[in-house]
């Protein structure tokens, strides 16, 4: 049985007319990536002018020793196969209610008492990766420790540069003030002081002489 279904593989192709049924197939999903679980619909499209041959589904699946052998599809509660129609053309599907990673494989539809086989649709069942880290208390514990001496740092790193920019702009305003005061002093015209100091020690001795001319 296997031997026939390899020839009836090497022999199928777009278009054959066999036992006076004419077929015309449709262009295949060459395919079809499915979640672990999930439903998956196959088909395979034809156009036919006279009544529709019985398709059967057939599977590739690639096994340890490197040789794919074809499969049919048995039917079960959770694969199904059935019929669609719609503008003229017939599609055969089927369907898996909840696929399996052993579902993975290319599956061909073959037209009963005919050499015609579809190219097919590659199936591809997955399963997502869980990314899962196992740390131990110690490394829990140092990863802790680290968080909060970042923290730490985000808080204190600030507030320092705070503080040494408020002492800068202090030390400037001092520096500002003594300059100032050093440029009055320097505007004085040092001779007005001697004259005023003159002037001064002058009115103070005339006082002085007044007061003893005025005594008894």
């Amino acid at each position: 049985m296997a031997t026939v279904h390899s020839i009836f593989f090497i022999i199928g192709c777009i278009a054959v007319v066999s036992i006076g049924v004419k077929v015309s197939l449709e262009v295949d999903r060459p395919w079809l990536r499915v979640h672990l679980s999930h439903r998956a619909v196959l088909e395979c499209c034809y156009r036919t002018g006279t009544a529709s041959p019985q398709t059967m589904w057939l599977v590739h699946r690639q096994p340890d020793n490197g040789t794919a052998v074809p499969l049919l599809v048995p039917a079960s509660d959770r694969v199904r196969s059935g019929f669609r129609t719609y503008a003229g053309v017939t599609c055969g599907t089927l369907t898996f209610s909840e696929v399996k990673v052993v579902d993975t494989g290319l599956y061909r539809c073959w037209f009963n008492d005919t050499t015609i086989i579809t190219p097919g649709t590659y199936l591809q069942v997955y399963k997502p990766l869980k990314k899962t880290i196992n740390l131990s208390e110690k490394t829990k514990d140092g990863i802790l420790m680290a968080e909060g001496i970042l923290l730490l740092l985000c808080v204190l790193v600030p507030s320092a540069t705070l503080l040494c920019k408020s002492k800068q702009l202090e030390a400037l305003k001092q520096k500002k003030a003594k300059r100032e005061e050093e440029n009055i002093y320097q505007g004085l015209n040092l001779d007005d002081c001697d004259k005023a100091a003159s002037l001064y020690q002058d009115l103070v001795a005339n006082r002085h002489e007044e007061i003893q001319l005025e005594s008894p």
